[in-house]
């Protein structure tokens, strides 16, 4: 059988690094690989474009943007994202708060206009889409034009109003449409992003059953408008409410029949950096409604921190490793990062909520600083490719983080390692059997070939 190993691992200079596997006499660790129990299909893992990842991008010279790009989208000399989403009009990590159509009681959408857009967050995805033409692009909107609320605002909560569900139906149509022009597919839509967080940035409060009802809006406008095509994807928030949200939803068949899949964030519900590692909602999910299950974002906010900057962290990757591994082994078909690109600071975010990313740009000094989410991210997906199926696979201890794959006649099998000493393991695939070390704090991802 063919090995081959890439690593990374903390207190080494190895990133990515494609290593000679070393076989040892015995593996204390079993992991036992069942080839013919086959389970979900791997659609992409990426991150967002975002205008605070764009503009921030923009500041830094054309060598160095050219090298981010690259690093993230280049299929060889990055990591091969290719699920990704963006956001329909503002976003937290907006540099303020802007609407394609403020014009009110603008019913016929006369006055709707992507030329912000035009500036410098879609030139960003036609260059990643230029190095990945198979990027599966989605977007979501944090809120509608002020007019169309509650609150007469965009941030501070507030609901679309009932009189304007159709407008801002249309609203999504005309916005894909006007992305279309530029060059520009969008893939697949959320109804609303985290719809039950009421925060001091852009946001719109659904309930489940005024989200269920807006889907019965959204999917016949869509198909009405030549684009029954697009993936309607609803929740698009944390795990902790998230059965009562499906359960409205998909048990009710004429909203059920337009949703594609249902999207998810890592957020604990303690308004911390806290993380919620509950996946029996995943496995309900999946198993009750059949829809396909999608993680939609996830990043590591400064506050509770004590830090401006989290650069150079190893936690942080970590903390990617062991979600990806948990959502992926309960059915998840895509996993998205928050922003691909943030600045020193973390932002630039119109309401100072500030946090990490994979990559950091320092725009004064014109530097990046790749950071251990980004490597771990890498050992998913460069290798777990669009079209892979998930692997049945028994451990024997919870030392390690396991998850298994198989596709183009390879098996990829990605280890993970928090503890502070090493461990042994042992791989048994149709009978063969492969032993081998991981360091401690390291991640590994192998890739068997018979």
């Amino acid at each position: 059988m063919k090995i081959r190993l890439i690593e990374t691992a903390k207190n080494t200079n190895d990133r990515l690094t494609e290593k000679e596997f070393q076989r040892i006499d015995s593996g204390e660790i079993k992991i036992k690989i069942n080839s013919e129990k086959k389970y979900q299909t791997m659609l992409g893992i990426g991150g967002a474009f975002t205008e605070a990842a764009s503009t921030t991008i923009d500041k830094l010279s054309k060598d160095k943007q050219e090298e981010i790009l690259k690093a993230y989208f280049d299929k060889e000399e990055g990591i091969g994202y290719s699920f990704c989403r963006t956001h329909i009009n503002s976003c937290d990590f907006s540099l303020e708060n802007y609407a394609y159509c403020e014009t009110p009681d603008d019913i016929e959408l006369k006055t709707f206009s992507i030329e912000r857009d035009k500036k410098s967050l879609i030139p960003l995805i036609k260059k990643a889409f230029s190095l990945n033409p198979e990027i599966k692009l989605f977007a979501s909107p944090w809120s509608p034009p002020a007019w169309m609320k509650t609150n007469g605002r965009m941030n501070n909560g507030g609901k679309l109003k009932l009189e304007y569900r159709e407008v801002w139906a249309k609203y999504f149509a005309k916005y894909i449409k006007e992305y279309k022009k530029e060059g520009v597919d969008i893939w697949g839509l959320t109804i609303q992003n985290e719809p039950m967080a009421e925060t001091p940035w852009d946001n719109c409060i659904y309930e489940s059953d005024e989200e269920r009802d807006f889907v019965k809006i959204l999917g016949p406008t869509l198909k009405k408008e030549g684009l029954e095509n697009i993936k309607i994807i609803v929740w698009d928030h944390n795990k902790d409410i998230m059965k009562e949200r499906v359960d409205t939803i998909l048990s009710d068949k004429e909203a059920a029949r337009w949703v594609w899949g249902v999207g998810f964030h890592w957020y604990g519900q303690n308004g911390d950096n806290s993380t919620n590692m509950d996946d029996s909602v995943l496995d309900y999910t999946h198993k009750t409604y059949g829809k396909n299950l999608l993680f939609t974002e996830g990043c590591n906010p400064h506050y509770n921190t004590g830090k401006t900057s989290l650069v150079g962290e190893w936690w942080t990757g970590e903390k990617y490793g062991k979600h990806i591994i948990n959502d992926l082994n309960h059915y998840t078909i895509a996993w998205c990062d928050w922003n691909i690109v943030l600045n020193e600071f973390g932002g630039p975010n119109h309401v100072n909520n500030f946090c990490d990313a994979p990559i950091i740009a320092d725009t004064k000094e014109n530097k990046i600083y790749y950071n251990s989410s980004y490597f771990y991210i890498g050992h998913f997906s460069k290798y777990i490719k669009r079209g892979y199926k998930r692997l049945e696979h028994k451990l024997s201890s919870n030392d390690l983080w396991v998850t298994t794959w198989a596709g183009e006649a390879k098996y990829i099998v990605v280890i993970m390692n928090e503890k502070n000493e090493e461990k042994t393991y042992e791989i048994e695939l149709d009978e063969e059997k492969v032993k081998g070390m991981i360091k401690p704090h390291s991640i590994q991802t192998i890739i068997l070939e018979k």
